[in-house]
């Protein structure tokens, strides 16, 4: 079973969500047969990439509150982080253009590293006190040779706004084709949606349903025609 995570970096409850998914997925008889791809979905498309500004500032321009409103916002959602086992600053994070790291979590998943790329980007972005946004390349590709990348191909692909920008795109024109206006959105199987940082007993369930609807594979022809098989193939007998 393959389930597809669009998130973006920048957005809490997609850390959130990461954990509270992981929570149910570590508890599920079958997870070692379910496959998480993570998709592109850019909160901020817009944003150019020099403009960094604080969290705090970005949250009461954007959505009309008043610093004291977007810090009890932020305190609520480290609270929320706090309860997932997670670290999250309330105060000092600032807010960037993410298509970069969309573009290097697609290099990554060419090489099977995304789940540990994702996982890096949101501690940098949600624990630390290094920016993910005012550093320059050199920041990310420090991270990206964490998750276990290498440092000359993710600079190749930093400086080259080209690299992996279809794939970005791509992803985003199909989370809207799929109906997705806001992130995290879980999609199992492409049957069924789970949208926000659910509770981990809702994405259990949805894992549950999900599994026991797989359609069972239907054979159209029950006849004796030649194959192979562990014991070899068929010889044709004239």
């Amino acid at each position: 079973m393959r389930v597809e995570i669009w998130s973006d970096i920048a957005c809490p409850w997609c850390y959130v969500g990461k954990a509270r998914f992981e929570k149910a997925l570590a508890a599920f008889p079958h997870r070692d047969q379910v496959e998480v791809v993570h998709r592109s979905f850019e909160l901020d498309p817009g944003r150019a990439k020099d403009d960094v500004q604080p969290v705090i500032t970005m949250l009461s321009r954007k959505y009309g509150l008043s610093e004291e409103q977007a810090r009890a916002g932020e305190d609520n959602l480290g609270a929320q982080a706090a309860a997932e086992g997670l670290a999250y600053r309330t105060r000092g994070r600032d807010h960037g253009n993410t298509f970069d790291l969309h573009r290097l979590l697609h290099l990554a998943k060419e090489h099977g590293r995304q789940d540990e790329l994702v996982q890096i980007l949101y501690r940098a972005n949600f624990a630390e006190e290094r920016s993910l946004f005012t550093e320059g390349d050199d920041r990310l590709v420090e991270l990206a040779v964490e998750a276990g990348l290498d440092a000359e191909a993710v600079r190749a692909v930093l400086a080259d706004p080209a690299a992996y920008a279809d794939e970005v795109r791509a992803d985003e024109r199909e989370a809207a084709e799929l109906g997705a206006n806001g992130v995290p959105f879980f999609v199992l199987d492409r049957r069924y949606g789970v949208s926000g940082a659910q509770p981990a007993e809702v994405f259990a369930q949805a894992l549950t349903q999900a599994w026991g609807e797989r359609s069972p594979l239907t054979l159209l022809d029950q006849g004796d025609a030649d194959a192979c098989g562990p014991d070899g193939c068929a010889v044709p007998q004239h």
